[in-house]
């Protein structure tokens, strides 16, 4: 993706005389609404961190964030068996080719729309349609990506239920956390670095060849906050991101990281995660720092994504109910309205930004 190079957004994101896209096909303002109306219900912070974006690059990035939260919404369906999963990814992926398949199979796995996350899968025509609406540069900065991380999510498909009532589905090792890690959140950073480039009038090789190589452990570092923030809910879901290893180092079994009795035992494989996440979150923080500072708005987005990861690692590792089943781990209103506040302040400079981070973990 770095290889895409340099272009201004006018040219990148306006239609030509017919009112198309680059990529050859209409972008109708009824898909337009929808993706603008879908996206705070499938993620209310994804939709206010998205408004920091400039209008440029709105668009393109909300498309790109719509398919992978269909993705996801296939690889977390609990009433699909492992190999529905493996062939709706897969087929997914597919419709991202130019004169792909639609998504007609999706949409009769998901009639039911139970959620806000079924109805985005069950309608993810629309959404393909404003994906092959985008210019073809666009296309394939966002491709590749999606495909990869429906390849991965195939791979790691869970069933989504206790496996003979009392064991987890869990993964083995940190290895595999990385790299499951990488396939939903790791191929999201490279994408972004992709599409930044484009917008980028001024971009240096030398530079987003460096972003490039700190894309994954950008996405990492989210990732794996999220996981830690979700630990209950996935548990109680039936599967556990925590590794295996880590619970036996410890010497407590996965399905027992809950039990009051082990409580030592699973708060050690917590501060073993939290200490894996702050690692990648050091990396994330090089890649905000090595945005161009003139891409103020580009730089407010990671930012504030970044800042809200902080802030939610620091509480996890000091929240005594973190290990309780039904608590609910997530920073107060406040601390989001104080953090997209301070990051409005401290964007244009690096050595605030790094003070702030300090600040806040």
């Amino acid at each position: 993706m770095a290889e895409n190079g340099a272009g201004t957004a006018a040219s990148i994101m306006s239609p030509d005389a017919t009112g198309r896209g680059q990529g050859g096909r209409a972008s109708s303002s009824e898909g337009r609404a929808f993706c603008a109306a879908m996206l705070p219900k499938v993620s209310r912070t994804f939709a206010l961190c998205i408004r920091l974006l400039p209008r440029s690059l709105s668009h393109s990035v909300t498309v790109a964030y719509l398919l992978c939260r269909i993705a996801d919404t296939i690889e977390d369906a609990t009433d699909l068996s492992v190999a529905d999963k493996q062939v709706l990814l897969r087929h997914f992926g597919e419709c991202l080719d130019d004169n792909g398949p639609t998504a007609d199979s999706i949409r009769t796995a998901f009639r039911r729309r139970r959620n806000d996350e079924e109805r985005l899968a069950a309608d993810a025509d629309m959404i393909l349609g404003e994906f092959h609406a985008l210019s073809a540069r666009e296309r394939d900065a966002i491709r590749p990506w999606v495909q990869e991380m429906c390849a991965g999510m195939a791979e790691f498909a869970r069933a989504g239920r206790l496996v003979a009532g009392r064991e987890l589905e869990t993964l083995a090792d940190l290895q595999a956390l990385d790299r499951y890690c990488y396939f939903v959140a790791g191929t999201v950073g490279h994408l972004l670095t992709g599409l930044f480039r484009l917008s980028d009038s001024r971009a240096d090789a030398a530079r987003y060849e460096a972003l490039d190589r700190l894309a994954a452990s950008f996405g990492l570092g989210l990732q794996l906050t999220n996981i830690i923030k979700d630990v209950a809910d996935d548990h109680r879901r039936g599967w556990s991101f925590v590794p295996r290893d880590l619970c036996r180092q410890a010497g407590v079994p996965p399905e027992k990281l809950f039990d009051p009795a082990f409580r030592t035992e699973s708060l050690q494989v917590m501060d073993a995660l939290i200490a894996e996440a702050r690692r990648h979150l050091v990396d994330s923080l090089r890649y905000c720092t090595t945005l161009p500072r003139y891409q103020y708005r580009i730089r407010l987005f990671c930012l504030t994504s970044f800042y809200f990861a902080v802030r939610t690692l620091r509480r996890a590792a000091s929240d005594q109910r973190l290990l309780e089943p039904t608590h609910k781990l997530k920073i107060t209103r406040g601390e989001v309205y104080r953090t997209v506040a301070a990051t409005h302040v401290v964007a244009p400079s690096n050595y605030l930004v790094r003070a702030y981070y300090r600040r806040l973990a």
